[in-house]
């Protein structure tokens, strides 16, 4: 095996395993909710404020993380944002007020930013052909979010591992130490462990010629898609423990099991996507994935919640009525997962193809808003279901972002093909031809 073939290998594995790691950092909120809700007496919509930080940060400075990893490389910024995460996420364990909470929440959302940085960084060292695969393994990390889901449970209720570390007033506070350690060892890890000569495609490249790309209508476009597909994934990862305890009324340990169904096919999924788009094309991907989106949160979003029973003495009871038992509601969020996993690795497909010198700024953007999808959709969860009194109101939410963007994709589609000549419709589906004049029609098709 040679040098440079044992070095991207390296980079891909290490930073697969930190992105894991630092996902998992970002979304603990949606385990540490519940706990956090009890004790500091919080309401459902002051919960959704914490999660949402966390993930407005995480989105924020993924354009700058991108285009800076384009110019020095991802192992000094992938390290940097490991070591600059541990703090505030050991500080978390220390928190005393819900102010307190909003802004440590919102530091640990730095976390999130690492996903700029490694797709920029294993973009410039993967070859083009195995670029869908590579990139989908990477963003596979996204089950980072099940690693909170498995192991906060245990350190919550084991309450001797708490005491032992002096946190008596809950085993919640165990967990953001656990990785604040497991941070700092990661950070050396990627440091020493990937070659120290590394790759960054954008160096000396003028910030105007770096960010040129990001007017063209296509890279917003994907922007849209990727909000459905990831932004959505990340409010739900962070939101369905809740959901399945108030509407179900399981354990908190069975919550996070039920939601890792959801995360683990929506993370695990990506390389495959990547491997379709690679074969397929990533349009007709991503029309597979609206399709299936459409299909799951249309059945999901069927109205549910309380009724009302009158008895002849005049008292009342509340019985939760469902339209879809917790065994169907599972299998449905199941294949929601599976949807948004494929799709994930489509949108990004096309990035590294189209803009080999602009990963960072365009992939950084696509990231950003994608992940402001996960920051906006929280506290919209939760106002739609104190309007609606429905639950379920949450997956109605998710059924019209995904109907947007599938139509819009579809009419510019339909337009493209009656606007260009008809040699067009047999070069859509070609994802390997190197002729740019062909491929430039397909990318602004998607």
């Amino acid at each position: 095996m040679s040098e440079t073939t044992t070095g991207r290998s390296r980079v891909l594995w290490l930073s697969t395993v930190a992105f894991t790691l630092m996902f998992a950092v970002w979304l603990m909120f949606g385990i540490l909710g519940k706990p956090i809700q009890t004790e500091f007496g919080l309401t459902e919509v002051q919960l959704s404020w914490v999660v949402a930080v966390a993930a407005l940060n995480g989105s924020l400075w993924r354009l700058p993380t991108g285009m800076l990893t384009d110019r020095i490389g991802g192992r000094k910024v992938l390290t940097a944002l490991l070591l600059a995460t541990a703090v505030p996420a050991f500080l978390v364990s220390r928190v005393e007020s819900y102010a307190t909470l909003l802004v440590l929440a919102f530091l640990v959302g730095f976390a999130g930013n690492a996903f700029s940085a490694g797709i920029a960084w294993n973009s410039a060292w993967q070859p083009r052909e195995h670029q869908g695969f590579a990139l989908g393994l990477f963003g596979a990390g996204n089950v980072g979010a099940s690693v909170t889901k498995f192991i906060g449970p245990p350190l919550i209720a084991g309450t001797a591992g708490a005491t032992y570390f002096g946190f008596v007033d809950g085993g919640w506070r165990l967990v953001p130490v656990v990785y604040a350690v497991l941070l700092v060892v990661m950070a050396a890890l990627v440091w020493f462990g990937t070659p120290s000569e590394d790759r960054a495609p954008g160096t000396g490249q003028p910030l105007r010629e770096q960010v040129r790309p990001l007017s063209q209508v296509r890279v917003w476009r994907f922007s849209l898609y990727y909000v459905a597909v990831f932004g959505a994934y990340v409010a739900l990862a962070a939101w369905l423990p809740t959901y399945y305890m108030d509407n179900f009324d399981v354990s908190l340990q069975t919550a996070a099991l039920l939601t890792a169904t959801y995360i683990f096919p929506a993370s695990l999924l990506r390389p495959f996507g990547g491997t379709l788009s690679d074969r397929f094309g990533a349009r007709r991907v991503i029309y597979w994935t609206f399709a299936a989106m459409l299909v799951t949160t249309g059945l999901l979003m069927m109205p549910n919640g309380h009724i009302v029973i009158s008895h002849p003495d005049g008292s009342q009871t509340q019985h939760l009525a469902y339209t879809l038992g917790l065994v169907p509601f599972v299998v449905l969020v199941f294949l929601l997962g599976c949807a948004m996993g494929i799709g994930k690795a489509a949108v990004f497909k096309h990035i590294p193809e189209y803009f080999p010198r602009n990963v960072g700024a365009v992939g950084g953007l696509v990231g950003m808003l994608g992940g402001l999808g996960g920051f906006a959709l929280p506290p919209l969860f939760a106002y739609t279901k104190s309007w609606s009194g429905f639950p379920s109101s949450t997956f109605f939410v998710l059924f019209v972002l995904t109907a947007v963007c599938a139509v819009w994709m579809h009419w510019t589609v339909v337009h493209m093909l009656h606007q260009e000549s008809p040699e067009l419709a047999r070069h859509l589906e070609s994802p390997h031809s190197e002729n740019p004049v062909v491929r430039a029609p397909e990318e602004a098709l998607v």
